[in-house]
């Protein structure tokens, strides 16, 4: 399904997996196993960080005895989404962070702690979205947004999904959709707006003995027109696209009931800059 401009958080991509021995999820062929190639390159790699750490660390500041080594023209640049030293915000609206500093990183952290919810299972269910769009939407735009999703997640497009028509998975499955920010960017700000794109990659489907939509994983880009409203960042307009996407690697897939395990025992994060 694409969304186009209102959402489209439910299209998890193409992935390359490597289904894990005796897999419940339909008994799609193994790949073969690889040459021990990438491994190696993977181990050097590891060993050559490790030893330019060391050698960092022990080389020390360079700064003769009583001179300053915290001058700004020595410091190393950050990058984008370098951590800004703020903490996390420590108020909640309907379960969802709220409160972010009137700020660049503060609209950064926004649109990724947005990103997770408008990428979450509760999206599927009416009154739970509802409840989402009208924490993390403007004012303006809560109504205009809740006519748009109820749009797109259809009770046709839940049973597509192997869901229930209100979004709610049958008895024995874990239904999975989570999206995980991987960095942010803002393209243009000012003092009370901001567009900021969230790099994500993200988890869809269904996990059980018989399921036919198994968790499959994807890569996208959100782009999210905030503006500063009622003490808040808050969405005006927000877009995806696929990607960036790295290369897939080797790692076997796991069966259903270690998707569905680790689903129900890890929980999310609080995104801040």
């Amino acid at each position: 399904m694409s969304l186009g401009d209102e959402q489209g958080y439910t299209d998890a991509g193409h992935t390359r997996t490597r289904l894990p021995e005796g897999d419940p999820y339909g008994g799609a062929p193994r790949r073969g196993g690889r040459s021990s190639s990438r491994s190696l390159i993977t181990v050097v790699g590891v060993v050559a960080l490790l030893v330019a750490a060391i050698a960092f660390a022990n080389r020390g500041d360079g700064a003769p005895s009583g001179g300053s080594a915290g001058g700004k023209e020595n410091r190393p640049k950050t990058s984008p989404t370098a951590a800004s030293g703020s903490r996390p915000v420590r108020t909640r609206t309907a379960g969802l962070p709220s409160g972010f500093p009137h700020t660049r990183e503060g609209a950064e952290s926004a649109a990724a702690n947005y990103a997770v919810a408008l990428g979450s299972a509760e999206m599927f269910n009416k009154t739970k979205r509802d409840t989402i769009l009208q924490a993390v939407m403007a004012p303006s735009r809560v109504a205009d947004s809740e006519t748009a999703m109820d749009g797109a997640y259809t009770p046709s497009f839940n049973q597509t999904l192997g869901l229930s028509k209100d979004g709610s998975a049958p008895t024995g499955y874990t239904f999975v959709s989570r999206t995980s920010p991987i960095g942010t960017k803002v393209t243009a700000s000012n003092s009370d707006t901001a567009t900021v794109e969230v790099w994500c990659s993200g988890l869809l489907g269904l996990a059980g003995e018989k399921s036919t939509n198994p968790v499959t994983n994807g890569w996208f880009t959100i782009t999210m027109k905030l503006e500063w409203s009622t003490d808040d960042w808050k969405i005006v307009a927000h877009s995806q696209k696929d990607g960036p996407a790295p290369v897939p690697g080797d790692d076997k897939a796991s069966s259903s009931d270690e998707m569905s395990k680790v689903i129900q025992e890890y929980g999310g994060f609080t995104y801040a800059r």
